[in-house]
């Protein structure tokens, strides 16, 4: 019997790559994110490429019972989720006083709750049957404090943690969990958040190589990865104490969003 992912965010960026992957693997997949048009596209092509079922699932993950009625559509068609991915998310930069509230809200909705929420949804399924896997995608952005990414570096480090803590609950009872922590990657993110700028260190890394490196790494059962020589040796290597200097120097990088930073009427979207 094969076996059934879920994807959240996955008419673009990272979660469409996460599919395509996961078809290639053999997986069934469950496609969430707001995008109909884009979702049936892809639902189609890798259904005809790869012979496996593909269902579509159209849902605002900034909506408060969004995993709720994902949960519910599952239930009524009857299907099991062996390997959920928390990938959607979107950011915003900036000075926090210039962007909206209601899209930091909308954005801790995404990255965190709906997060939280699928995973308590679907967690307890997969331990009855002794057998399952999370993945959730962070950034690099969780290893520090974030000026001008505040509410979003905040999330990103709940993220991290929330996985690592699950991982511990979980790895003697078959459950898997890893939490990804790309650097900038070349998807839609950023023409969500206003501003190439927001890749502070200058390098793109592709959806391609990202995803691929996260499957090896939920193969050898890691706890979280942050794929790419220089986004590893910043995750291990740097010093995170003390916290206020840490800050201080994660401004003077960060700070070159300013100028092209004011995305409070930029529509969003769910690509990681």
């Amino acid at each position: 019997m094969r076996s059934t992912a879920l994807v959240t965010g996955a008419s673009s960026g990272l979660g469409a790559e996460f599919a395509v992957q996961l078809a290639a693997r053999g997986h069934d997949l469950v496609l969430v994110a707001r995008s109909e048009d884009r979702l049936a596209a892809l639902a189609g092509r890798l259904s005809a490429e790869y012979g496996i079922r593909t269902h579509v699932m159209v849902q605002d993950l900034a909506e408060p019972e969004a995993a709720l009625r994902i949960a519910d559509r599952l239930a009524e068609r009857a299907l099991r989720v062996d390997l959920l991915v928390n990938n959607a998310g979107f950011g915003t930069c900036g000075r926090f006083e210039t962007i909206a509230a209601r899209r930091d809200h909308d954005q801790l909705m995404v990255n965190v709750v709906a997060l939280v929420d699928l995973t308590h949804a679907l967690l307890p399924d997969m331990l009855e049957r002794g057998a399952g896997a999370v993945v959730n995608v962070a950034s690099t952005a969780a290893f520090q404090p974030a000026p001008y990414f505040a509410v979003y570096g905040a999330a990103k480090a709940f993220v991290l943690n929330f996985g690592l803590a699950l991982r511990q609950e979980y790895r003697k009872r078959g459950i898997r969990v890893l939490t990804v922590c790309p650097g900038p990657v070349d998807t839609p993110f950023f023409d969500t958040i206003g501003t190439r700028d927001a890749a502070v260190n200058g390098s793109l890394s592709t959806p391609e190589a990202v995803v691929s490196a996260a499957l090896r790494a939920l193969d050898r059962n890691r706890g979280y990865l942050a794929p790419g020589l220089g986004n590893a040796l910043s995750a291990h290597l740097l010093p995170r104490r003390p916290r206020t200097l840490v800050a201080a120097l994660a401004e003077r990088v960060t700070r070159k969003v300013l100028a092209s930073s004011d995305t409070a009427d930029q529509p969003r979207d769910y690509a990681a």
